[in-house]
């Protein structure tokens, strides 16, 4: 059973209130005015990445399918609406028959982009798709987040395993998010069980200094663990005395202990003297775990350590200091009509300074050299030209109401990492700098 299935048997609950009030005053006005069946194009996008960083990445995309299938109104929610007269009689009768018969067109989840890429597009009558507009946007800022922090994170470590281990660290239901997004971004297991049961995502985890202190001495509790769990688990040495502690685990799991893992002091310094020390107790095999509010720059800074494992939360489940991607959800096209054969006029919010946009329906390509290295990001209107028709990003998610687009967790992780792997070698670079690819427009 992929992840996919899985999240479709948890069961996800209805997602209609998740919404802002204007969402649906938007809705009553229209229906009043006779405009709300005119044929829409709404684009998500974000004007530019949050300060220093080199690329986006999408993530939450499979939610955001999940949550449009099951934007329905049952019965106490519009006793609610009407109750607290939020909406008139005739749209809360009009909100009793909805569901989204539209196509969506978006980036793949895992995928990666840059100021101006259309990011979702969402097509059908303007009532139908503005009442998506802030769940959508709900999910996808904070997943993509989370996901790009992880992406450097992952970028950062080189190789090594990371684990997410936030879920202490933010709301109960962030966490599960959190979790999802930071395996999109390139984390190999997370300890939080409810998002392995959700995503079959891996999960691990053994012990907090909570259990050795219960115990009369470290001894008592690397045996308790060690007999209950096994010579492979992982032994956590800096409660006392580091050296003493490793010393300890090695006795008692001997030289199969799976696992040590620091979670305190100059992590440099220690994880070479504990590795020293491994080795020379002959527990060559076991590995080295570090915790103790990670980032980006703090695994940088520990890539000539000899560590196997990062454990990383409260940097990560927050966006390393970036917990939004400010996206917005604007209307870019409509028709006078729902005529599908009414043509679609662009239409743009005229702003001052930095809100501004560009109209209609738009597409996506990533422009390669000959070396098969991304160089540019390229959007337009209208047709594709013929060398960039096989370069397009975005695929179609729903078809008529329908969702087609899912697919496993795991393949948006993999398409991840073969996106960043595409991407010029600066984009790695955790110092400030620009978009690692530059917008075009034609």
């Amino acid at each position: 059973m992929n992840s996919a299935d899985l999240g479709r048997r948890v069961g996800v609950p209805s997602t209609a209130l998740f919404t802002d009030q204007y969402e649906l005053t938007m809705v009553q006005a229209a229906l009043r005015a006779g405009t709300a069946d005119r044929r829409s194009v709404f684009e998500a996008f974000t004007r530019r990445l949050p300060e220093g960083r080199r690329y986006g990445v999408v993530a939450g995309t499979g939610r955001v399918l999940d949550a449009v299938e099951n934007f329905h109104f049952d019965d106490e929610m519009l006793g609610f609406l009407r109750d607290q007269r939020i909406v008139d009689a005739p749209t809360v009768d009009w909100l009793a028959d909805y569901r989204f018969s539209g196509d969506i067109w978006g980036y793949p989840e895992g995928e990666v982009y840059f100021p101006g890429s259309p990011l979702l597009r969402v097509e059908g009558s303007f009532a139908e798709c503005v009442l998506l507009e802030t769940v959508i946007l709900s999910i996808l800022n904070h997943d993509s987040a989370i996901a790009a922090a992880a992406s450097r994170m992952s970028a950062a470590a080189g190789g090594r395993r990371l684990i997410e281990m936030g879920a202490r660290r933010t709301h109960e239901l962030s966490a599960v998010a959190s979790a999802r997004a930071a395996y999109v971004g390139g984390f190999h297991t997370t300890s939080d069980l409810a998002a392995g049961f959700r995503y079959n995502i891996p999960t691990v985890g053994t012990s907090a200094h909570a259990f050795t202190l219960l115990h009369d001495s470290e001894r008592d509790a690397f045996q308790a663990q060690v007999d209950s769990l096994g010579r492979g688990t992982s032994l956590l040495v800096d409660t006392y005395d580091v050296t003493e502690a490793v010393r300890t685990a090695v006795e008692v799991a001997g030289p199969e202990l799976g696992a040590v893992r620091i979670d305190s002091g100059d992590l440099l310094l220690v994880a070479h003297r504990v590795r020293q020390q491994l080795d020379e107790l002959g527990a060559t095999e076991t590995k080295i775990v570090v915790t103790s509010d990670l980032d980006e720059y703090a695994i940088a800074s520990l890539a000539a350590a000899p560590v196997d494992t990062y454990g990383v939360g409260t940097q990560l489940v927050t966006g390393s200091g970036h917990p939004t991607c400010s996206m917005v959800y604007k209307l870019v096209a409509r028709a006078r009509s729902a005529d599908p054969a009414d043509p679609l006029l662009p239409v743009v919010k005229k702003s001052l300074g930095a809100k501004s946009s560009r109209g209609g329906r738009k597409w996506a390509a990533r422009r390669l050299d000959g070396a098969g290295v991304a160089e540019a990001e390229v959007i337009g209107t209208g047709d594709v030209p013929a060398e960039l028709a096989d370069r397009q990003v975005q695929v179609q998610l729903v078809k008529g109401g329908e969702v087609i687009g899912r697919e496993p967790l795991e393949a948006a992780r993999e398409r991840h990492l073969a996106a960043r792997a595409a991407l010029p070698m600066s984009a790695m670079q955790l110092s400030r700098g620009e978009p690692v690819l530059p917008t075009e427009y034609l």
